[in-house]
């Protein structure tokens, strides 16, 4: 078979960074192979010296910032000062993870009637770490660490679109770790396959709901554990007595942050009709201002898409949004004469759930608003989507803010402000934004397996 090629492309000038090998198919099985040997190993040492490696190599992570934070940059596009905050994250999520492991991973201890049962938290074994370029340390590190921590090895493939920040990523932990306990593929499509019909024992992956439907359907063949996070397409609620000027800051930083390539971006908004004038305003005012630039431009808001082709997805979900009836205020073109995938950010009004890009996600730097008449609309829209990862509800009334996201369908979601929840609880989505979820006690303990051993406490009388 002949030699395939990851091509780097840097986002900002279009220009090759480095043609990556990537593995070929008899790389990935001898990847798994390896974690497979490695296994015994790793998962016979004690909680507290797994802790102590995984520590050493979160110590590394902020040692190694600035380097890591240039590598995402130049493949990803991603602004200097968020890559380098990125990478300074990951150390804090390892550190936090540790400490939560000890919560998830002690034997527990049950009585009852001269029995005991003790239910050990056991590794599933070797997992697939699949992950996606948007947020290429922080979204790698939610899934190997509480993989690592509970005694499993590991085949890590970076999203292709970043494999040089996947190699720095994989070193990093590799160097802290006894051999096999890590392994790295890199690839695209082809690669990806192959792994998750490997003799792997779990996959844990972070991508498209298209890409996680064919990892369920390939983990069905040895009934493999998976977690899946599968993006979303969030709603944002703003009601007649919201503070407007809140509402509307969030909306511009919540849509075109990281140049909207986030999974939980709000890409829907359904404001009140009484108030709607005034907020598409103030929206528009703030999108008009969100600058763009290089990564390393310090008064750039948002660098450029990843690639070309991502760029093509969101100016055709534009164009199509503008042909059935939808207002362009502001934005929506490809910039005139600039090098590199660039994108303006973008306002659309005018909008109703005939458009694509209000069922679609869109992953892209375009604020969409939809007018309704009343709360009851905007929760009905809010869930009429496949997806349900977050949402956001802005109003004057706590309480009217808390009935209304109890009625909303999403495993996420914040009154007044985003998503951001107290540390240690879980990432998670339903309906078809995910699978099991990331973080917290139970997002660890999703990594192993429950095993139970019963004995009874009765002591065997000595003859005289």
């Amino acid at each position: 078979m002949k030699q395939q090629y990851i091509v780097d492309i840097n986002p900002s000038t279009g220009k090759i960074i480095k043609k990556i090998k990537c593995t070929s198919k008899s790389g990935v099985h001898e990847a798994v192979l390896k974690a497979r040997k490695a296994l015994p190993y790793w998962c016979n040492l004690s909680l507290k010296e797994r802790s102590k490696m995984l520590a050493n190599a979160a110590k590394e992570f902020k040692k190694e910032k600035e380097n890591i934070g240039r590598i995402i940059t130049d493949e990803m596009g991603k602004l200097y000062r968020s890559a380098v905050g990125e990478v300074h994250a990951v150390k804090y999520g390892i550190m936090k993870t540790i400490e939560m492991a000890k919560d998830a991973l002690p034997v527990e201890k049950y009585r009852e009637d001269g029995l005991i049962t003790e239910v050990l938290r056991a590794p599933i074994g070797v997992c697939a770490v699949i992950t996606p370029w948007n947020f290429p340390v922080s979204m790698p590190e939610t899934l190997l660490s509480p993989a690592l921590i509970a005694g499993n090895t590991v085949v890590f493939k970076p999203s292709e679109n970043v494999p040089l920040t996947g190699k720095a990523l994989y070193n990093i932990f590799n160097k802290h770790l006894p051999e096999g306990v890590i392994n790295l593929v890199q690839g695209a499509d082809e690669v990806g396959n192959e792994l998750i019909h490997s003799d792997v024992d779990m996959i844990a992956f972070v991508g498209s709901q298209k890409v996680g439907k064919i990892i369920m359907n390939a983990a069905s063949d040895k009934l493999k554990r998976i977690v899946l996070e599968l993006g979303g397409k969030d709603p944002m609620i703003v009601l007649d007595d919201a503070n407007l000027e809140k509402a509307a800051n969030f909306a511009v930083n919540g849509a075109l942050r990281n140049t909207g390539q986030v999974c939980v971006s709000v890409e829907r908004i359904y404001v009140h009709e009484k108030i709607a004038g005034e907020f598409i305003d103030m929206v528009n005012e703030g999108v008009k201002k969100f600058t763009y630039g290089d990564g390393y431009d310090e008064n750039a808001m948002m660098g450029p898409m990843v690639s070309k082709e991502q760029r093509k997805i969101v100016v055709d979900q534009i164009n199509d949004a503008v042909r059935n009836g939808a207002n362009l205020i502001t934005g929506g073109k490809i910039p005139a004469n600039e090098v590199g995938f660039y994108m303006q950010p973008t306002l659309l009004t005018n909008l109703s759930h005939k458009h694509k890009i209000m069922n679609i996600e869109t992953f892209g730097p375009v604020v969409c608003i939809q007018i309704v008449k009343n709360d009851e609309e905007a929760i009905k829209l809010a869930n009429d989507t496949p997806y349900g990862l977050g949402a956001t509800v802005w109003t004057g009334n706590k309480k009217r803010g808390r009935e209304i996201a109890g009625k909303i369908e999403a495993g996420m979601i914040g009154i007044n402000q985003g998503i951001g929840s107290v540390s240690g609880t879980p990432w998670v989505g339903i309906k078809q934004s995910g699978f099991g979820f990331i973080g917290s006690v139970e997002g660890i303990r999703q990594f192993t397996v429950p095993r139970k051993i019963s004995y009874k406490t009765n002591h065997v009388k000595k003859s005289k």
